[in-house]
């Protein structure tokens, strides 16, 4: 009884990642880009077991900036992939910059 107890309370305990284990970099390609300019979104590879929780405090707390959503995805090479949409007062291409993107 008691190791069941224990199981379900370290599945429900809240991990805490460094903003650098969870973001590993930006993604600077042609279609990022142009998501910058006409979408305002940026796009980042993190790692492989990143909930969208623990990338959007990441990212604020790297950047110190509010973020609008996080969208994940998996791509063909295996990396898991986050898409954030900023709010219309942040400019993404600002961040860009700021990483060393544009």
């Amino acid at each position: 009884m008691q190791q069941k107890i224990v199981q379900l309370q370290s599945k429900t305990a809240k991990r805490t990642n460094l903003p650098s284990e969870v973001i590993k970099y930006a993604v600077a390609t042609e279609k990022s880009i142009r998501m910058m300019e006409y979408e305002n979104k940026l796009q980042f590879v993190v790692a492989l077991k990143a909930r969208k929780s623990e990338i959007k405090t990441a990212l604020q707390t790297m950047f110190n900036i509010k973020i609008k959503s996080v969208n994940t995805y998996i791509s063909r090479a295996g990396e898991k992939r986050a898409i954030i949409t900023l709010p219309k007062e942040i400019q993404a291409i600002d961040i860009g910059t700021q990483i060393g993107i544009m």
